[in-house]
């Protein structure tokens, strides 16, 4: 009976023991994580771009630009296009982690063209990234999110920019785009049912997934100051598969999608403990 007890104690012991230090060794590891030096990154850009994706007509729009950081993380090379992520693995050659995108509102208000089509909610896209650097000037980086609310797709965005620091304030980047998307994201935003053929005039389109566009970006960078950047772009878009197919692009739209602007962002260094 003694040495049941005994057994019993040490035991007891051993997983007082064990769960203190498991305890400890979890609080380390949330300390370790969020503390250090940090930075964000915010800012704005505005620019002019279609009404809506596969309209033929522009006008001026404007949206945030975010980037969340440990500070000394080296990131070589950022777009425009990059939506706002957060990087959990972060090396000179590789980062990848999670990104999200805000998605606006779509109804008659928008363009005229639209009337007849029922509206898309505003939502956001939520997903994963990652981005290699297979040389001191290229980056290649790819996204795929998952539509919550505006549409239940799932969308994909592959990059590839080469840059050049002109001047140790200057940067010129460029390169290819391609963008895929599954059914439900197609048919939120492109698809015509028989009651919409009815209510727009436009004819009834049932699309499928698949390559939505193919196209090219660049931009010139100037980092006016140490914490203040800036930069001019451009891009260009050509529809296809089942969004060039559509009816709303092909009778009352382009394929051929422009965009120009201007952003401006600042940083902000903070430390956690």
């Amino acid at each position: 009976m003694r040495i049941y007890s005994l057994g019993v104690l040490s035991g007891a012991v051993l997983f007082a023991h064990i769960a203190s230090t498991s305890i400890v060794q979890a609080q380390e590891t949330r300390r370790h994580f969020w503390s250090g030096d940090w930075y964000l990154t915010v800012g704005a850009a505005g620019f002019v771009a279609p009404r809506f994706e596969g309209s033929n007509s522009r006008v001026f729009s404007a949206t945030p630009m975010i980037s969340l950081g440990r500070a000394g993380s080296v990131t070589r090379f950022s777009s425009r296009n990059d939506n706002p992520s957060f990087a959990f693995i972060d090396t000179d050659t590789f980062r990848a982690g999670i990104t999200g995108k805000l998605l606006f509102e779509r109804n008659d208000d928008t363009s005229s063209d639209l009337e007849g089509l029922d509206p898309v909610k505003w939502g956001v896209e939520a997903g994963g990234f990652a981005e290699v650097y297979p040389t001191d000037w290229l980056r290649l980086r790819a996204e795929v999110r998952q539509g919550i609310r505006a549409h239940k797709g799932v969308v994909a965005d592959i990059a590839a920019d080469a840059f050049v620091d002109v001047t140790p304030t200057i940067r010129i980047s460029g390169g290819p785009r391609a963008s895929f998307a599954s059914k439900d994201y197609f048919d939120t935003y492109y698809g015509v049912d028989a009651d919409e053929a009815i209510a727009s005039g436009l004819s009834e389109y049932k699309p499928g997934g698949g390559f939505k566009s193919a196209g090219v970006g660049g931009a010139i960078t100037w980092k006016t100051t140490e914490k203040v950047t800036t930069s001019l772009f451009a891009e260009y878009a050509r529809l296809q598969g089942p969004a060039a197919d559509s009816s709303l692009v092909r009778e009352r739209g382009s394929r051929d999608q422009f965009t120009v602007g201007v952003s401006a962002t600042y940083r902000f260094d903070f430390s956690l403990e």
